[in-house]
């Protein structure tokens, strides 16, 4: 009559509520260290039961392109556990057209990369005589040597990425108005439409003022609380901006060893370089301060002293998803919108500490590096946590067994070693559960912060610079699920099953990710690339300004010499054998009364570039909205279905109570 689930819910409520005020019932129990853990014993192996065909039909990889059981998920793990992998496998399933569009953008620029009109110039400009990157051993170098790097720029900053940030911020919507429908019918099918959640709370302390103790004490309690919070939150942030800044240092002495290196190969490919090093050691500071993070989160939802364990999970989760999200992002915000900036210019460069000058961006723009950073991380880092979260439950496992065969051999047991086998077949099902691993304390919290906080976000928040990455994280999904079976069906101990309506506050904050998406992708657009410099070229300084229609191709040509400015270096008093180097900007030449200012078409590029942001952020929230209007929360055919069985209750209710009046 119940399900598994069920049953299991029930014993645990009896257990919960086993004479409370004696101090036995389980959580007092496991407190004081009687028990040492309580949980309920999967079902056995090998037999038709639950357990056995949830690793058939989707616990197995030979199975990956199956649709997921999510009914049997449910009934054995429960609704909360089964709303995650509907979830997941929802999200798995609308990455198909962000990955089937991303990989036509990206083709896109592939096929067009050597017919470049941008691409042309800079790989044919013997003759362009560029300033050096550093002031003290770096020499002139010419155009021509960063052929490659503005190719590979081409195959993600091109005439696509304005179309691909719409679609995805658009994708981004439908995602999520249609999972509401989803959740709505998976609501219905599960019977939880009507059902609200009872908790127990999980500490009464510090929520009102004890017995014979004034409210102004119990404020003053209060306030120490959060002065407490407040204290542990500060260092937190100062370690971001720490490791932010050092990372900075890092690629601004890479940036000058890396320019001066005698090697060719590496002074012709110092931005690759430079940007490789640099990512790889952002990446291992990322998946330190992680570990820094969780505990700090922690101890602040700690003291918070949350109400119910709802409340708790809530506030901890975000908590990690703000520590998180911002460990991960920052240097990428740095990248995208603070890179190359603040250089200065020949002559008059802006220096860190005096001593290094500060990074410039590469002649055809920023955006690789952006790109690099994104690629590098997202990889990495998916390929860490699917390592994690097969290698953390199986090694000790394994370790387990050897030592066991090693105790086995140094007992001199050959025969003895079928028989420890044999005893262990016939051990019961909760002592073989006994040595498996428990399920993590913080729940899903760590699932769903890995889909959120780096594939959801990095699949739309800077989307525009690298659109392979919806590709990265369908593939990575695709094995996320049928690892995360295979952990929950036979390497984990099997949670204890809950209820639930959705999937809590990470609904919210996917909403959060989706509207910041749009003003990040309309900056990384605007200012990152160089789609609005070479618009402002072809359409008032190329040799098709005055033309209608306008070939992109062709009213590019000069687009490059456009784009850089000129500099004297005998300024300097250097012995430099060139007089005149080129430098990423647009100023005055050294000729000109007065040098070195800014040009007019600086200033067109700069009121385009803020007209572009304005109207691609109110366009694009305009359809998110008219979308978002126009999908209704519940499917039709379910609102019809709930207004039957409410009508049909109705009709019910009268028959029932003249039933009973004539008995």
């Amino acid at each position: 009559f119940f399900s598994n689930s069920t049953r299991s819910r029930i014993v645990h409520h009896v257990l919960q509520r086993t004479n409370p005020e004696l101090g036995t019932c389980i959580n007092r129990l496991l407190g004081n260290n009687t028990y040492e853990a309580a949980f309920p014993p999967h079902e056995t192996h090998g037999a038709q039961n639950q357990r056995h065909l949830l690793y058939e039909r989707w616990a197995r990889w030979g199975i990956w392109y199956k649709y997921q059981p999510l009914d049997l998920i449910r009934r054995y793990f429960g609704e909360k556990i089964g709303l995650y992998f509907a979830w997941l496998g929802w999200y798995t399933g609308m990455l198909i057209p962000a990955a089937l569009v991303g990989v036509f953008v990206f083709l896109y620029g592939l096929f067009t990369m050597d017919s470049s009109q941008v691409s042309k110039e800079i790989c044919e400009a013997n003759t362009t005589i560029m300033c050096p990157m550093c002031e003290e051993s770096c020499k002139p170098w010419t155009l021509s040597d960063s052929c490659v790097f503005a190719k590979v720029t081409r195959l993600f900053d091109n005439g696509g990425t304005v179309f691909f940030a719409i679609f995805m911020a658009i994708w981004a919507t439908v995602f999520l108005e249609f999972w509401k429908r989803r959740r709505a019918e998976l609501t219905y099918d599960w019977d939880l439409i009507d059902w609200e959640e009872e908790e127990r709370d999980i500490t009464r302390s510090v929520m009102s003022p004890p017995a014979g103790q004034r409210m102004s004490q119990f404020f003053i309690v209060s306030s120490v609380f959060k002065l407490c919070r407040l204290t542990i939150s500060s260092p937190q942030i100062s370690l971001v901006l720490t490791a932010v800044f050092a990372v900075v240092v890092f690629r601004l002495i890479a940036m000058e060893k890396f320019a001066s290196f005698n090697w060719d190969f590496i002074q012709k490919n110092w931005q690759f370089a430079t940007s490789g090093t640099g990512v790889c050691i952002n990446f291992m500071m990322i998946m330190s301060l992680n570990v820094v993070y969780e505990k700090v989160a922690y101890l602040l939802t700690n003291l918070e002293h949350p109400r119910t364990e709802s409340e708790w999970e809530n506030s901890f989760a975000l908590k990690m998803f703000l520590f998180q999200f911002v460990n991960l992002n920052s240097s990428t915000f740095y990248i995208a919108f603070f890179l190359g900036r603040f250089a200065g210019r020949p002559g008059k460069y802006n220096k860190l500490f005096n001593r290094w000058r500060l990074e410039e961006c590469h002649p055809s723009g920023c955006l690789i590096d952006l790109c690099l950073q994104m690629g590098v991380i997202m990889f990495f880092k998916q390929i860490w946590n699917n390592f994690m979260e097969l290698g953390y439950p199986i090694i000790p496992s394994l370790l387990q067994n050897w030592w066991s065969r090693r105790k086995m051999k140094k007992g001199g047991g050959g025969g003895g070693g079928g028989q420890n086998v044999e005893n262990k077949t016939q051990l019961p099902q909760w002592d073989k559960d006994w040595n498996l691993q428990p399920m993590n304390a913080h729940g899903l919290v760590d699932e769903y912060l890995e889909m959120v906080v780096l594939q959801f976000g990095f699949t739309t928040i800077f989307v525009a610079a690298f659109p392979l990455a919806p590709l990265l994280a369908l593939l990575n999904n695709i094995i996320e699920i049928r690892l995360d079976a295979y952990k929950f069906v036979t390497q984990w101990r099997r949670p204890m099953p809950a209820r639930a309506t959705d999937i809590g506050i990470w609904h919210g904050i996917l909403e959060g990710i989706g509207v910041l998406a749009v003003i990040t992708n309309a900056f990384v657009i605007a200012i990152t690339s160089d789609y609005i410099p070479r618009f402002v070229y072809a359409f008032k300084y190329g040799p098709c300004a005055d033309k209608r229609p306008r070939h992109t191709d062709e009213c590019l040509k000069g687009y490059m010499n456009s784009s850089l400015s000129v500099f004297d270096m005998w300024e300097l008093k250097n012995s430099s054998e060139f007089r005149y180097c080129r430098y990423r900007d647009y100023r005055a030449s050294p000729w000109s009364t007065p040098p070195y200012e800014f040009t007019l078409q600086f200033w067109h590029v700069l009121a385009a570039r803020l007209a572009f942001i304005i109207v691609f952020e109110h366009l694009v929230f305009g359809i998110k909205s008219f979308i978002a209007y126009l999908i209704p929360d519940m499917p039709k055919d379910l609102c019809d279905r709930m207004r039957r069985e409410k009508y049909l209750m109705q009709e019910m209710i009268p028959q029932l109570s003249n039933r009973a009046l004539s008995l």
